[in-house]
């Protein structure tokens, strides 16, 4: 998996690949530590699979960044939302 990231402003842009599995865990987890900022995107532009270990990467990533951070995922497709939205997730970060 290919995972860009991207840094304007204090805001880190955080783009996924086709699926987002067991697979990204390394990659991810690299693209949010060595680029700390207080507001970051994940953006599922690409990203035609998920599965549980991406929700539970997410949370990492919400654990790791703290109260302060913002986290945006952007540019879900409509199965991607769903399984964000049945998993509560909007309680926990912005989807847009």
């Amino acid at each position: 998996m290919t995972i860009t990231t991207n840094a304007v402003d204090g805001v880190v842009t955080i783009t996924l690949g086709n699926s987002f599995d067991f697979d990204s865990v390394v990659e991810f987890r690299e693209a949010y530590v060595s680029n700390p900022g207080a507001e970051y995107q994940v953006d599922f532009r690409n990203t035609e699979y998920m599965e549980s270990s991406g929700l539970g990467m997410l949370l990492n990533m919400l654990r790791h960044t703290g109260d302060g951070s913002i986290i945006r995922l952007i540019n879900c497709r409509p199965h991607i939302l769903k399984i964000l939205q049945i998993s509560n997730f909007q309680q926990k970060f912005e989807i847009g």
